[in-house]
């Protein structure tokens, strides 16, 4: 997908299309119907864990079509980021996921999991231990460049709330004495790379009002809150209110949001 001068509409992954390993009824057709209306579409998550193809085929598997160009991630973005602030071929040490070897990797730096590195990159991976905290710490504490892919502190899936990469980050930055640059949602690299490579025009949509929401003020979009991932009308712990005022949007998921956008965009 090249950036488009038309409005897009950015989604979110977890808690807009899937949540986990289940997809959320309706919003494969949602999809078609925004593009067989006209209206561009992307996906920006803040999960870096997984490489975009692994991304491109759990779309596929929901019965939704998307090209590698189409997929940005919060791991894209750590690996923008540190084109700007370390040198080319760097090693970089990865406390994170496949997702964020391959951006790195793709960026034309050396990710590595132990020794010297000019930076730290910290994301959502399963395999979080001790051992790897302790590593992330010491490398942090030598002054190398710290950047989180994110902070939310949780994701949904179709298990419940699961610890975040915010969680994780948190971690590695109490042992390594330091705060990290943050890349992800709703930070500026992550707005740059969605305006670079989607557009100037949008609407995001979200399930999360301090991140999602957050960053459409960052792009200068209208939010667009489903209530189908971690806000939810009665919030319980660890899940999110819908905020006052309510924003521009307001659906229960992306099946009934649809038909607002495709009147306000559709051609």
């Amino acid at each position: 997908m090249t950036a488009t001068d038309r409005p897009v509409v950015c989604l979110d992954l977890d808690g807009v299309v899937w949540r986990g390993d289940e997809p959320i009824p309706g919003a494969a057709d949602a999809v078609r119907r925004l593009r067989t209306a006209g209206v561009p579409v992307g996906f920006m998550s803040n999960n870096s864990s997984m490489p975009v193809a692994e991304v491109v085929a759990k779309l596929a598997r929901f019965g939704i079509e998307a090209g590698p160009e189409q997929v940005l991630t919060s791991a894209r973005a750590a690996a923008d980021l540190l084109t700007t602030t370390i040198a080319p071929g760097s090693r970089v040490h990865v406390c994170a996921g496949p997702g964020v070897v391959e951006a790195l990797g793709a960026a034309g730096f050396e990710p590595v999991r132990d020794g010297p590195a000019a930076a730290v990159v910290v994301g959502f991976h399963r395999d979080f231990d001790f051992a790897a905290l302790d590593r992330a710490a010491r490398v942090v504490r030598t002054g190398a460049a710290f950047v989180a892919t994110n902070l939310d502190p949780t994701y949904p899936s179709h298990e419940g709330l699961l610890p975040g990469a915010g969680s994780i980050v948190a971690a590695v930055a109490t042992a390594g004495g330091r705060s990290p640059e943050v890349a992800g949602k709703p930070f500026a690299p992550a707005a740059a790379m969605v305006h670079h490579r989607l557009g100037p025009t949008g609407v995001m949509v979200g399930d999360r009002p301090t991140t999602d929401g957050d960053f459409a003020v960052r792009l200068g979009w209208p939010f667009a809150l489903v209530l189908s991932g971690v806000c939810v009308p009665v919030p319980g712990p660890g899940e999110e209110p819908v905020p006052e005022p309510a924003p521009p949007y307001l659906a229960d998921d992306l099946a009934a949001l649809v038909p607002r956008l495709v009147a306000d965009l559709g051609p």
